[in-house]
Order: C-alpha cells, then sequence, then structure tokens
C-alpha cells in the first residue's frame, strides 16, 4: 500500500479520488457532537450552584438517596481521593495534614455538618487545608455518594436511616 492510497468500503482508492467532505458538514459534524456533550456537562453541574455561602449550603437537600449503594460508590471514591489526609478509616490518625478533619466525629467539623455543608466542603473546599475536589471528581452525584460515604462513618446514633436502593 503506497502513502498515497487507502482501504475505503473494502476498496482502494487513491486519497486523490475521495475527497474530503465540505468543510460546512465537516463543522455540523462536530456541532452535533459538542452540543450534546455540553448539555450533559451542563446537567451534571446543575445541581448546586457555582457559589455557594454556608447558609444556601446548610439548606442544600441531596438528590443521592442515603443508601447501601450510595455508600458503597461513596466508599470507592474516598479509597481513590480521601485516604492521604483522612486515613482509611476516615480518623485522619498519621496524616500528611496536621489539621485534617477526623471524620468519625461529627462534632470536630470545622464547616458544618449537615449533607450541604458537607457537600460544600468537598467541592468547593473547606478552609486554608482542605482543597475543592469539583474538578477531580466530575458528577455532584459522586460527591453526593461521597457525603453518604463520610456520613455512614459517623456514630450509629448520628447516621441518617438507610434507605432501600433504587
Amino acid at each position: 500500500m503506497t502513502r498515497e492510497s487507502a482501504f475505503w468500503d473494502d476498496k482502494r482508492v487513491t486519497l486523490a479520488q475521495k475527497e474530503p467532505p465540505p468543510l460546512q458538514l465537516r463543522t455540523y459534524g462536530a456541532i452535533a457532537v459538542l452540543v450534546p456533550a455540553s448539555l450533559f456537562l451542563a446537567s451534571v453541574f446543575a445541581d448546586a450552584p457555582a457559589k455557594l455561602t454556608r447558609d444556601d449550603a446548610q439548606k442544600l437537600k441531596s438528590p443521592v438517596t442515603y443508601s447501601k449503594k450510595s455508600v458503597d460508590r461513596g466508599r470507592g471514591i474516598f479509597m481513590q481521593n480521601c485516604t492521604s489526609c483522612h486515613g482509611e478509616n476516615g480518623k485522619a490518625e498519621g496524616s500528611l495534614i496536621a489539621d485534617a478533619t477526623d471524620l468519625t466525629t461529627p462534632t470536630l467539623y470545622k464547616s458544618g455538618t449537615t449533607e450541604g455543608e458537607i457537600f460544600h466542603s468537598i467541592r468547593d473546599g473547606a478552609g486554608d487545608q482542605m482543597p475543592a475536589f469539583k474538578s477531580q471528581l466530575g458528577a455532584e452525584a459522586d460527591i453526593w455518594n461521597l457525603v453518604n460515604f463520610i456520613r455512614s462513618l459517623w456514630p450509629e446514633s448520628q447516621r441518617p436511616p438507610l434507605q432501600d436502593d433504587k
């Protein structure tokens, strides 16, 4: 096969014989791919406002049910993203960050314990030690699953009731 030829529809044709689609068609094709992708990304990040005040965060409610499935998903996210500071058990023992929060004791939380406040701390960061994870986690559902896992670390009397998986 020479450099000028290619296989097209199981026939050997030279590139000179096969014209590329017109620019207008290529542009519409790119738009057809990019617009749905943009709409998808917009819907992923549409659940919570871009900037949350602490009052707004307190009122924010999770669209993800506190269920075994969500907690399990959150555990996987936690193991990938949070153990270097909070440890595998969430107690922040031997942490690289001296001031990391012990996630098993909600009374120690400096930025609040409502599901919205925890979401806000993860997504946007908290104080000068906790970085924002918005870009690392992507979908807000992943952040809500992480919130549910963190709440599963609390003493049983302080955990929300576990719901059935949907």
